[in-house]
């Protein structure tokens, strides 16, 4: 175990300060070399296809585990970081796994998304058998334990969170976005929910499917979903090719890809990534891909 050590500005004046830090092309360095791109949400070099594909990304990162005793709402969990503290606070996301599953089954997405600059907490449900509705209740109970009660809140800016969740993880992801529409972003995979519409849904969602899923296939859940969501909330539907519904399980490089520039892209406002969403990806492994295509 290691130990550690408002809404997003949209306002005119808050774009106008962002624009003339632009124009200045300020770039800091951190003495990890990591440099901090003049945008006041961006973090780490330039995004390209190899840093995205690689078993980790820029930063460097360490683990905390959160014991079920320590908290409410949820069964704990383990909380992973990124080590330097001189790009400044960073956007949190919350991960549930599917039903009847542990965190450990979908872990490698932890270390992987936070060394991109996110802090992320992967939970333990409260029970293995929680349907969707509960594992949503439980994503927020976990982001709201990491923001304000964890040792890692300093690092984190409130304003910027999203969730994440693998079958009926994913599906609660989907009530969590529901719930709280101040949430930046959420990526369902694999999702099941008995829920087929979501066009209250505001929340920027990357939802990945599996083509060969027999548990949630992409014809009863994911698709539906993906059309049912209102497309100024900016939405994306990415199908694997041959995919089955266990997916998430192992490491799988779209997904972690596609995963990672969508809360980027919205979490940190990093206009960068863009590129990565449109058009978006290709190739033997891609199935399918439908985006809104945000404005940059």
């Amino acid at each position: 175990m290691s130990s550690p050590t408002t809404t997003r500005p949209r306002s005119v004046a808050a774009r106008l300060a962002l624009a003339a830090t632009l124009v200045a092309g300020v770039v800091l360095t951190g003495p990890a070399g990591v440099a901090q791109a003049a945008g006041p949400y961006e973090r780490g070099p330039a995004p390209t296809t190899s840093i995205l594909e690689a078993s980790r990304g820029p930063f460097a990162t360490a683990s905390q585990s959160v014991s079920s005793l320590s908290v409410t709402g949820f069964g704990g969990g383990v909380i992973y970081y990124p080590t330097s503290t001189s790009e400044g606070t960073f956007g949190a996301v919350a991960i549930s796994p599917g039903y009847t599953a542990a965190w450990s089954s979908i872990s490698w997405l932890g270390p992987r998304i936070a060394s991109h600059g996110f802090v992320v907490i992967g939970i333990e449900t409260n029970s293995r058998l929680d349907q969707p509705d509960s594992r949503g209740r439980q994503l927020l109970a976990a982001l709201d334990y990491l923001t304000e009660r964890s040792s890692v809140r300093t690092r984190i800016d409130s304003s910027r969170l999203a969730v994440a969740g693998h079958s009926m993880g994913g599906g609660g992801s989907l009530e969590a976005a529901s719930d709280r529409p101040s949430l930046q972003a959420a990526v369902p995979l694999a999702p099941w929910n008995t829920d087929k519409s979501w066009s209250e849904l505001r929340v920027p969602t990357l939802i990945i499917g599996g083509e060969s899923d027999s548990v949630a296939p992409v014809a009863t859940h994911s698709v539906p979903f993906y059309n049912s969501i209102p497309a100024s909330a900016e939405k994306a539907y990415l199908e694997l090719n041959g995919a089955s519904h266990f997916f998430p399980q192992t490491t799988n490089t779209p997904t972690a890809r596609q995963m990672v520039a969508w809360l980027k892209r919205f979490v940190d406002d990093d206009t960068r990534y863009e590129q990565f969403l449109c058009p978006g990806p290709s190739g033997s492994q891609i199935e399918e891909y439908r985006n809104t295509c945000p404005s940059a």
